[in-house]
């Protein structure tokens, strides 16, 4: 099927479901991305000779090219049409990971991680408006959404099973070389069974200035936490990163409110609907990155699991976003206005947070750390699947693709914020609780348990944070997000005339 090969708009792709396979795996492989280097960095760290202070380069600069260049990435889908955008995100990606795991020096690794993260800019938007432009019919449409968010979820946890099973039984090279097949099976199904919708482009010129100012506003801000958590929110570097960030970010919204072709039209954000959904779902990841990371730690520091071992233990939160997701959220979806899903669902995350935040040296897997887990699991999915649908539904055709990478900005800005401000608060209260009661350890033994008691109460500490994060998260989405339930044909009170032209191509 050739590339400009298209369907008539409103009439359902015959392929769709071939499609979604394709498009999940894309989905699944920068998901997994993300979290699986984590494992083999230690191990990739001591190959090429990095040093402590440069190693958080590799993490940075995948988080810095993918996160500025996302607004970017989502229009350029748009004017070259998804599926080509998809296909040659997908290509590119693969070369970047062999680059990545052929690497001799720090510098060809970071290189590499920054093209990576070029080619997931591009591939992350187009995938879910890929989606947003096929799945018309409501049913449907919550099916398709509910196994993208399932995966969205779940996938990152999934990378430390995948990161610690390659690094441990054939060599960290491998997190970066299991890609290349991901990427070559996605890229030749995508090719031959995706087709768009005809008259979804937007063939609109380029607006350069809305992309220079937002990719240096989001690239500032990703910095400016990457840069907190290692040298202090009182950096005078971190400070003017913020500064600069915020600076930038506002001329881009007074050039886009201006510009006749906007990069981001401000109507996609400007609904309230949307709106909710862009600011809860950053809010929820900003809770689960920095959780994810301490749990990792804690099972393997405090608990002494193996890679492999504290990966499997995060098997239940995949398999409680599963269910969240594609049984849950799928099955009230079309009955529930989306708020009753979103709302909840990051409520009962917040439980299984609270649950964390009772976390001891002494604590159990079984009797804590796995309810907490499932509950995680649980509310997560439900959410997860009506936010990324509402996310994309109701917009223009023209505007899927930079809709669709808010969505995935909001995730990656949120998780490097979480990262950041979840370990500064852990470090500090690690700090005070070793310094408070170092002195009476009279021992080696006495003060290596001071120190780990102290990690668990910095833990413990960030957690609590997260579970009023995640609060905040669930009393956003109930107030601000007021559509009705899918193909109820009640419409949103914040939607806009634009909206309802999109009507037949993706369903209210």
């Amino acid at each position: 099927m050739s590339e400009t090969a298209s369907k008539a708009p409103g009439v359902p792709d015959a392929n769709r479901w071939k499609a979604l396979v394709f498009i999940a795996l894309a989905q699944l492989m920068v998901v997994l991305d993300a979290t699986i280097v984590n494992i083999a960095l230690p191990s990739a760290q001591q190959d090429l000779g990095i040093s402590d202070g440069n190693r958080q380069w590799v993490v940075t600069a995948y988080a810095l090219a993918f996160g500025g260049l996302l607004l970017f990435g989502g229009r350029i889908a748009d004017l070259w049409g998804r599926k080509r955008a998809f296909v040659v995100g997908l290509v590119g990606f693969a070369a970047a990971s062999a680059l990545g795991g052929a690497a001799t020096s720090g510098a060809m690794m970071f290189g590499a991680r920054a093209l990576q993260g070029v080619f997931g800019a591009l591939l992350a938007p187009a995938a879910l408006s890929l989606l947003a432009v096929m799945f018309t019919d409501a049913r449907e449409r919550a099916k398709a959404f509910g196994i993208y968010g399932a995966i969205a979820g779940g996938g990152g946890a999934v990378g430390f099973i995948l990161g610690g099973v390659l690094t441990e039984y054939l060599d960290w090279r491998w997190t970066f070389f299991v890609n290349i097949p991901f990427a070559i099976i996605a890229a030749a199904g995508a090719y031959f069974v995706i087709r768009e919708p005809e008259g979804s482009r937007n063939r609109s010129p380029l607006d350069i200035p809305g992309v220079v100012l937002s990719t240096l506003g989001l690239v500032s801000l990703v910095y400016g936490f990457t840069r907190a958590e290692s040298d202090g929110w009182s950096d005078s570097m971190t400070i003017g990163l913020f500064v600069a960030s915020a600076v930038l970010l506002l001329a881009f919204v007074v050039t886009e409110a201006r510009v006749k072709a906007p990069l981001l039209p401000l109507r996609v954000i400007t609904d309230r609907n949307r709106g909710g959904v862009y600011l809860s779902l950053g809010l929820a990841i900003i809770a689960m990155f920095g959780t994810f990371l301490f749990l990792t730690y804690y099972l393997q520091v405090v608990k002494g699991y193996s890679p492999i071992q504290s990966g499997f233990a995060f098997l239940p939160m995949v398999a409680g976003m599963i269910t969240g997701s594609t049984q849950i959220g799928t099955r009230l979806m079309t009955r529930v206005a989306p708020r009753l899903l979103m709302g909840p669902g990051f409520l009962v995350a917040a439980a299984g947070m609270f649950l964390l935040a009772q976390l001891e040296m002494g604590s159990t897997y079984v009797s804590l750390v796995l309810p907490a887990m499932v509950l995680l699991g649980l509310g997560m999915g439900t959410a997860f699947m009506p936010a990324m649908s509402l996310a994309t539904q109701g917009v223009e055709p023209r505007d899927a693709g930079v809709a669709s990478a808010m969505v995935n900005t909001s995730q990656q800005v949120g998780g490097a914020i979480g990262t950041a401000l979840l370990n500064t608060i852990a470090a500090s209260a690690t700090t005070s609780y070793i310094t408070d009661h170092i002195a009476t350890a009279a021992n080696g033994q006495q003060r290596q348990l001071v120190q780990l008691q102290g990690m668990v109460e910095g833990y413990t500490s960030a957690i609590w944070c997260a579970v009023g994060i995640l609060v905040v998260a669930a009393a956003i989405a109930l107030t601000l997000v007021n559509a009705g339930r899918p193909g109820s044909g009640t419409a949103a009170a914040g939607a806009g005339a634009e909206d309802d032209v999109a009507v037949p191509v993706v369903a209210h």
